[in-house]
């Protein structure tokens, strides 16, 4: 009888690289989890606090959802730069926002063709093309400092406030007010309540856990994406720009795509333009505060450039005829899959 071996269909030369290497799968899955699962509950917990603190649902929706609902991507960068590793830092921010412009908004479009407003369009993707143009420009000259992250959380507080502005005013919703909605319709829970109930110790806890779970994960993530890369014998910024970066994504795909189903396009589009401004000027602006690092010199030379054209590219697409059609999420979603094979070097 042959010696079958599980080592079959496997590229490193040994059984022991092999289990490495699932091990490492393995603990970049759980990771990824306890990253979701710890937000879930982080935002939970923090939009009932907030409810006790008597601020206004829209402001609770603009900042605690908003900023709550990013912390998988914000826990990744942080600890990756932490653990001096600027390729999953950058390269999970890059990634995750190139993933939203072709992968996410592609597939749901691919669901229902996207009507668009034009003046939200240009408003919010222009910000959000201006915040990858800054990001460029710090990495060509003093990287992601404190004073460039200090720059950038003024930004996304301008942002912020502007939109806030643009609600109470009855203005055309922004993205980071769509963002909210998307993930407040697919999580009802995240719907701030004008009188709170519950009891405040819960929600506490609910925020203490989900804090544990984000750090725990964001570790377990982080050291196992380190170790994938020195596995497969490429560059960190490899795994950061198209695992990790797609993995952190994932709530964005669910909450874009379910919105496309109940044909609630402009909320599906307002959620990734609004997920692209918070991951440069929110994740990026915490990362370069808590842990400055530089920007690889193969983002900067590639997929920087990539994420600016994929963003105009998507604006020209919306603003051509009004909404983004089938035809044009399957050129994204395509693209995006060319991106990939590329960055990973299968051509």
């Amino acid at each position: 009888m042959p010696d079958f071996k599980l080592t079959v269909g496997c590229r490193f030369p040994d059984e022991g690289s092999c289990y490495t290497m699932m091990a490492d799968i393995l603990f970049l899955l759980l990771g990824l989890v306890l990253l979701i699962a710890g937000g879930d509950l982080l935002v939970r917990g923090a939009v009932r606090i907030a409810e006790r603190l008597s601020l206004s649902p829209m402001l609770i929706g603009l900042t605690v959802v908003g900023m709550g609902t990013s912390m998988p991507e914000l826990a990744a960068s942080v600890q990756a730069s932490l653990a001096g590793s600027p390729g999953i830092a950058i390269g999970n921010i890059v990634g995750s926002n190139i993933a939203n412009a072709l992968l996410i908004l592609g597939a749901a479009a691919l669901i229902a063709p996207i009507a668009v407003s034009t003046r939200a369009l240009w408003r919010d993707g222009g910000v959000g093309t201006m915040a990858v143009l800054a990001l460029l420009a710090a990495g060509a000259t003093v990287g992601l400092s404190r004073g460039v992250g200090i720059a950038f959380l003024i930004a996304m507080a301008g942002y912020i406030y502007y939109a806030y502005r643009q609600e109470r005013a009855g203005g055309p919703h922004s993205a980071a007010f769509d963002r909210a909605v998307a993930m407040e319709e697919l999580d009802p829970a995240l719907v701030p309540q004008e009188q709170p109930g519950g009891r405040l110790s819960v929600a506490i806890l609910l925020f203490l856990a989900g804090l544990a779970l984000i750090v725990s994960g964001g570790t377990l993530l982080v050291n196992a994406a380190i170790e994938m890369a020195e596995q497969l014998g490429v560059s960190d910024a490899v795994i950061g720009l198209t695992i990790v970066a797609v993995g952190t994504s994932f709530p964005e795909l669910v909450t874009s795509a379910v919105a496309a189903y109940r044909k609630e396009g402009d909320i599906a589009l307002g959620n990734v333009l609004g997920s692209n401004i918070y991951n440069i000027l929110f994740i990026g602006g915490i990362t370069g505060v808590a842990a400055p690092t530089g920007v690889p010199a193969s983002i900067m030379a590639f997929d920087l450039w990539l994420l600016v054209a994929a963003s105009l590219i998507v604006m020209l697409f919306a603003f051509s005829g009004g909404r983004l059609s089938r035809k044009e999420g399957a050129v994204l979603v395509a693209s995006y899959g060319a991106y990939t094979a590329y960055t990973v070097g299968l051509f």
